[in-house]
């Protein structure tokens, strides 16, 4: 059985934190309904969803990506870097603890769980404006014995590492050149967003279907050219916020 964690969208999310886009209002109604639609996509694909109320003093809490990041191991608990978001973890905390054993990055770290790609035992983390080299050290410290070893990955005009390439299957990448060096992912094909669409590079690979936002159909035809099963959703709201379709889970398989 697959699980996929998501939380309500919040009555303030128009208060959420902005980095690299311009801030535009955000329709709640709309992006209520574009986030019941990602959650039946997640249904429809196998999925059993835990759906956690909305936290009306947490903007951002809608993209519990951000709080934690699953192994098979264990799960991480993150320390959000915007101090408005380290409070999303606690509610986190009671709903994977049924699942997985807990370990937590601690100050003065601070580590966004959209910036965490893990391929097989590299656990890549962008230096972006949420996640320190303090994070690196730690996750290092807390996984060695697993067999994981944390790298960091300079980022450029992006908020996150996942903003920039995301993990397709075990052999392919979805990547945009300009926002992350590909020399990091050497070992892995590259498929690269269309010129046109450089936020197309965020998917979620979820029970042998890619889950992928409409808004970007030539590099869906990129991935469809290579055999991959595309789950469209629309997520054009939540994107005002700078989010994304990995944003709004956590999966434990």
């Amino acid at each position: 059985m697959t699980i996929a964690i998501t939380r309500k969208i919040s009555p303030s999310f128009n208060e959420c934190e902005i980095t690299h886009i311009e801030r535009i209002p955000i329709d709640l109604e709309i992006a209520r309904q574009q986030h019941t639609e990602y959650v039946h996509a997640l249904e429809e694909v196998g999925c059993e969803v835990i759906e956690l109320p909305e936290e009306p003093e947490l903007p951002d809490s809608v993209f519990v990506e951000d709080t934690a990041f699953i192994l098979p191991e264990l799960a991480v608990i993150t320390r959000p870097g915007a101090d408005s978001r380290k409070p999303e973890t606690e509610t986190i905390i009671k709903a994977l603890s049924p699942y997985k054993a807990l370990i937590h990055v601690s100050e003065p770290a601070t580590i966004d769980g959209g910036d965490v790609l893990v391929l097989d035992k590299k656990i890549y983390v962008g230096l972006s404006t949420r996640s320190n080299p303090f994070a690196i050290e730690q996750l290092n410290q807390l996984l060695n014995q697993y067999g994981y070893q944390a790298i960091g990955v300079t980022l450029t005009d992006c908020l996150h590492l996942k903003s920039a390439v995301t993990k397709v299957d075990e052999e392919n990448l979805l990547i945009n050149k300009d926002w992350v060096d590909e020399s990091h992912f050497s070992d892995f094909n590259l498929i690269e967003v269309h010129a046109s669409e450089p936020y197309g590079a965020n998917c979620l690979p979820v029970r042998g279907h890619i889950i992928y936002p409409y808004a970007f159909p030539k590099t869906q035809s990129k991935l469809e050219a290579k055999g991959f099963k595309i789950k469209n959703v629309n997520l054009d709201e939540l994107a005002k916020a700078e989010g994304a379709v990995t944003c709004c889970s956590l999966i434990i398989e």
